[in-house]
Parts: structure tokens; C-alpha cells; sequence
């Protein structure tokens, strides 16, 4: 059935006079608002913490820290073509996707997807750049009309394989008849506290404030997955285990160990214990080598005996999180004044502040403040951050809502990484509805931001680069 958004429309209309208007006109003493850009490593460290970008969680025992150190070299390590690499993939490392500031951030400054397609003698897509962000790519359809949505790998083997014939997928075709669209590594930093935060957190925020949502049309629900008939004492069900999902740019991932597996298998075509066979099977382009990375069943401790996807899971298990500055950018002040105008604009009701863990095995992640300003639900953000791509309950023009620690001192923003500009990345949550596309959930906190003066919109920029 067609849906289709006349009220949010009218709401749409109303907040249409409030986006554009200030309560009182900018002056000499009142500068525009600007990001302060990308915060130094050296500024991260809080007054409780000397924990810097890729240290492992404090509290970890000596096995599980031996573990961590040898999964952060399985992460950093690059792959080759001998070791199990394509025959498609995007990179040739984990630590190249995530590497901004340390291992296990974001996208880095410099794509090092060029030097990797001149390697492999490939040639670089259009949409990618060596100042640009790292990028996947996906087809909204396929030639027949059908909904695709699936990842196509940029580049292949077949310049290292005399024996491979296997050709890049068509980008220049995709790119001029708008079917392509875009992914940046989201970072990973403290993703063990977030596997380890309860469904009935996660479902609790988002009862909680009920009034306060609705006044703003926010909505938001976790991505679980219904599979057929499935019978739970939820209204919705992820597969067959009934749990919310939390992992990706559209929480499609459940655990961990999951995001690894399909990282492996899917951004550089190494098969593994969840992923057994390859994406594409042209005979001459198997390497033969690592048909399955099913590690070393014969080591004497985790750090041995785990496999690479078990390893990148642990690694980012025991990944610290990002630590904020208390005083940069703009001074202690300045950093409080924001906090107050981020919770009080309605920011914090997708991107709450600080959710906890329960007990776990592993004490470092149990029962635990985990500050990570997201309720891990998706929400409707309306045409204008559509990407057209469904994955599980998150439909085309839905995303979860993006963890802002360590915010700071990422480069790129949005799910495609089309801006390095926060305030851009802020006025892109704007979105006006259509007769068959609600408006974003997030124009009133929008309206409410724009209806600031540009001083207090700077306090609120220099608490977000504090993050």
C-alpha cells in the first residue's frame, strides 16, 4: 500500500519559516559559526583518562591484552593474493579503512585505495580520490530493474593473476545513470561495550521521553529482523534468535565477530568460517592458497589458535573507546555551554549520551557508562540522506543513529563521507517530506539548532569536536 506523509507535511511546512530564521540578527560581536576542524591526538586525552586512539580498554587481564596486541597485528597486517586476497575486494588491510587518528577510527586523510588499484594495476574509479575518503560502493538496481543494494568491490586480481580474466564492475555506467551509491568505514573504537549494552537498554531509551519525541516527530526503532514466522515476546524479531542488531551504517550487523566476517569476505574476498565460499567464483582467479581462514587449531592460547576474523573481532572487543577533551576546542567553557545547547536543541534524543553494559565475562566490559551519544536505533533521515539500499528492517532513506565519540577527530561525515564540514554534515539531517517520502526525523532538533545565535552555535560545535 502506497503510503503517503500529508501530516508530516504540514509539520514539514511549518518548520520550513523556522529553518532558515534566527531569533535575533547576527552582528560584529557575533561571528559565524565555524567547525574547528579535526582535534589533534594530543588533545584527546581527558583528566580521567590517558587513554589514547587505539589502546586497548583499561582493565583487561594479561591474556586477554596478549590477545588484544595480537589481533591488533592481524588487523594491521595487509593480505596478498597468496594469502586468500579477491579475486574482487576494495583494500588489502583492515588497518587501511580504519585508521583515522589510530587503529580502529575512520576513513584516513590520505585514500590509500590509490596506491593499492596501482599495485594491482586497476583503475581508480571516478568517485574515488587520494584526498577523498575510503569508499565502497553499492548498485541501487540491477539492469533488469530489481532492487540490488549489494556491495560491487572496486577492484580485482586479474593484474596479478596471469590466469584471471575478471574485469571491474561498470562504474562510469552506474555513476552517470544515478545507480551507485557510497560507504565510509565507521570507526570501531569501544564496539565491545557496545555488544555488550542489553536489548532491554536499548529498548527502554527509546520508550523513554516519549513526549518530548513526538513533539519533535522523532521516531526510531532497532533493525530486527523478522524471519518468517518467528514467535517472540517482541513485536519484531532479528533471524531466529529475536535480538537487536547494532553494527553498520544501517545496524544490520548483530555481533562483532558478524561485522568481521562479512569485512573479511566482503571488502577484501578472504573466505572465512562464516563465509565459506568466494563472491565470485570465475575459474583462473582462485588463488587456492586460503580458501578458509580457519586459524591454527593447534595454538596453545587464543592469541595462536584464533582465526583473522576472530582476531579483528577481539581486536575491536578490547578496543578502548575514544577519550574527549575537557578544554579544546574553545575552552572548558565553552565545551559545557555546548553539552547544555546539544540536550536542549533535542540532539540527544537520537544521539544519547551514555547507555551501560551489564554483566559480562570479560570484567573490562561489565557493567560500564558506555558514552557513546547513540541510541543505536534507526531513524528516518527523508530523501535528502536516502541512499535507496534496504538491509534488514532499515529501509532506503534509514540509518542508525551514528555514535559521535570521537567525533573530534574524524575527517569525513555521513554515510557516503560527502562532507568534511560539520556544520554541512548537521544541515544534511534536514529534509523536506515528499507525498511518498517522509520528512526527516530530525528537522525540528534542526530548526531548533538553527534558531540559536551563531555563538551559541559555536559553543555546540566546539562540544561536538570535544567529543
Amino acid at each position: 500500500m502506497k503510503r503517503h506523509y500529508l501530516a508530516p507535511l504540514c509539520l514539514t511546512a511549518a518548520l520550513a519559516s523556522l529553518f532558515f530564521c534566527r531569533t535575533e540578527p547576527a552582528s560584529s560581536a557575533d561571528p559565524t559559526a565555524q567547525d574547528p576542524g579535526v582535534r589533534q591526538s594530543v588533545q584527546s586525552q581527558s583528566v580521567q583518562s590517558s587513554t589514547k586512539p587505539g589502546d586497548p580498554l583499561p582493565g583487561l587481564t594479561p591474556g586477554q591484552l596478549a590477545f588484544f596486541k595480537a589481533s591488533k597485528d592481524e588487523f594491521s597486517a595487509p593480505e596478498s593474493v597468496e594469502e586468500g586476497l579477491g579475486p574482487r575486494m576494495n583494500l588489502d588491510s583492515c588497518l587501511g579503512c580504519h585508521a583515522q587518528p589510530a587503529a580502529g577510527g575512520s576513513s584516513p586523510a590520505t585514500n590509500p585505495q590509490i596506491a593499492f588499484a596501482t599495485k594491482m594495476a586497476n583503475r581508480v574509479p571516478s568517485f574515488i580520490s587520494a584526498n577523498g575518503p575510503v569508499r565502497e560502493a553499492r548498485f541501487k538496481t540491477n539492469p533488469d530493474g530489481s532492487p540490488d543494494g549489494g556491495v560491487h568491490s572496486l577492484f580485482t586480481i586479474a593484474g596479478s593473476m596471469r590466469t584471471c580474466n575478471l574485469q571491474q564492475p561498470d562504474f562510469d555506467s552506474a555513476v552517470s545513470s544515478n545507480n551507485v551509491i557510497f560507504r565510509i568505514p565507521t570507526p570501531v573504537f569501544g564496539a565491545g561495550l557496545i555488544e555488550q549494552i542489553p536489548d532491554s537498554v536499548l529498548l527502554a531509551n527509546q520508550a523513554a521521553d516519549a513526549g518530548t519525541k513526538q513533539a519533535l516527530g522523532i521516531r526510531g526503532r532497532p533493525n530486527i529482523v523478522l524471519a518468517g514466522s518467528t514467535i517472540s515476546g517482541q513485536p519484531n524479531h532479528n533471524g531466529n534468535d529475536g535480538t537487536a542488531a547494532r553494527f553498520g551504517w544501517k545496524a544490520q550487523n548483530k555481533s562483532l565477530l558478524l561485522f568481521a566476517g562479512e569485512a573479511y569476505n566482503v571488502e577484501m574476498g578472504i573466505t572465512n568460517e562464516l563465509f565459506q565460499t568466494e563472491r565470485d567464483e570465475t575459474p583462473g582467479c582462485l588463488s587456492g592458497s586460503t580458501p578458509n581462514d580457519v586459524g591454527n587449531p593447534d595454538g596453545t592460547s587464543m592469541a595462536t589458535a584464533a582465526s583473522g576474523i576472530e582476531k579483528f573481532a577481539a581486536f575491536m572487543r578490547f578496543l578502548a573507546p575514544p577519550a574527549p577533551s575537557p578544554t579544546l576546542p574553545g575552552g572548558a567553557i565553552s565545551i559545557l555551554k555546548g553539552r547544555g545547547l546539544f540536550m536542549s536543541t533535542g540532539c540527544a534524543q537520537c544521539h544519547t549520551p551514555t547507555l551501560h553494559t551489564e554483566n559480562s565475562t570479560v570484567a573490562a566490559l561489565s557493567n560500564k557508562p558506555v558514552n557513546l551519544f547513540s541510541d543505536l536505533l534507526i531513524h528516518d533521515m527523508g530523501a535528502g540522506l536516502a541512499d535507496g539500499i534496504s538491509q534488514g528492517q532499515a529501509g532506503p532513506s534509514e540509518f542508525r543513529t551514528a555514535p559521535l565519540w570521537g567525533l573530534g577527530q574524524r575527517i569525513y561525515f555521513l554515510h557516503d563521507g560527502r562532507t568534511s564540514n560539520l556544520l554541512d554534515a548537521i544541515q544534511q539531517h534536514f529534509s523536506f517530506g515528499t507525498p511518498s517520502q517522509a520528512p526527516s526525523e530530525a528537522n525540528a532538533v534542526i530548526a531548533n539548532y538553527n534558531r540559536l545565535s551563531e555563538q551559541d552555535k559555536q559553543h555546540l560545535l566546539n562540544f561536538l569536536r570535544s567529543l
